[in-house]
């Protein structure tokens, strides 16, 4: 892999696919159903107002898993926090994960566009609060202190995601794009590299396998997010 330039402003993508190496179960069986549950009842909008104790519950499950202490940073994320640290120019995360897995492993600037699943928030006032209890439709809101006022911190089905004025701003100001990890699938995300193709900037794609959108990168570089990610930061550094 060689790029045509020494970037300053790098804008790393990441998804599932950096988070599955450190043991973050996705929940759904191979039929996209939870305990029969369809995924559209506990993580949308609609299925909220219907069953708000359901919601809450798939949400403390999955809380759980991340703060059982089974759960840890993988290289990937490791190599991403040396490359913040190490690399004389700007690191921007953005990630469609709802873990804390980069900010663990010492990242910062870390922008989570699908929410944060250690916050929950107040339906009324609109603030989110770092809670890492289990949650339930009668749980009273610490910010405005009524029942049922909390909502996971998380992005649903028909939501738009977070953050997207800043993003964009990242978008149009590196000048190398990199995904590690992504499914290709869910958009906006899927649409970064094209944003970035259009002024010019090489993009990286690292994953498992080829994606629907591979095509769109300069580089595709296949294999474990943890070892495909080292290797990429160690030739970036040096």
């Amino acid at each position: 892999m060689k790029l045509n330039k020494k970037p300053k402003h790098i804008v790393i993508l990441t998804g599932a696919g950096i988070s599955a190496e450190s043991g973050i179960m996705t929940f759904r069986d191979s039929n996209g159903l939870w305990e029969n549950h369809s995924v559209y009842e506990v993580a949308s909008p609609d299925g909220f107002q219907r069953d708000p104790e359901l919601v809450h519950r798939f949400y403390n499950l999955r809380r759980q898993q991340l703060l059982s202490g089974e759960v840890h940073p993988n290289p990937a994320h490791l190599a991403l926090s040396k490359l913040q640290e190490k690399f004389n120019g700007i690191v921007t995360i953005i990630t469609q994960n709802v873990d804390d897995l980069h900010e663990r492993s010492g990242s910062r600037n870390v922008i989570h566009m699908h929410g944060e699943l250690l916050k929950m928030r107040c339906i009324e006032t609109g603030r989110s609060l770092t809670i890492k209890k289990d949650i339930h439709a009668t749980t009273p809101c610490p910010c405005c202190l009524k029942e049922g006022n909390l909502r996971p911190h998380i992005v649903w089905f028909g939501e738009r995601p977070m953050h997207m004025d800043k993003i964009d701003t990242e978008l149009h100001s590196c000048d190398l794009f990199v995904a590690i990890g992504t499914s290709g699938h869910v958009y906006p995300a899927a649409m970064f590299v094209d944003t970035a193709r259009e002024r010019g900037v090489q993009t990286i794609e690292i994953n498992l396998e080829s994606t629907q959108i591979s095509d769109s990168f300069d580089f595709h570089l296949v294999g474990n997010a943890s070892v495909e990610t080292e290797k990429f930061v160690e030739e970036l550094l040096t």
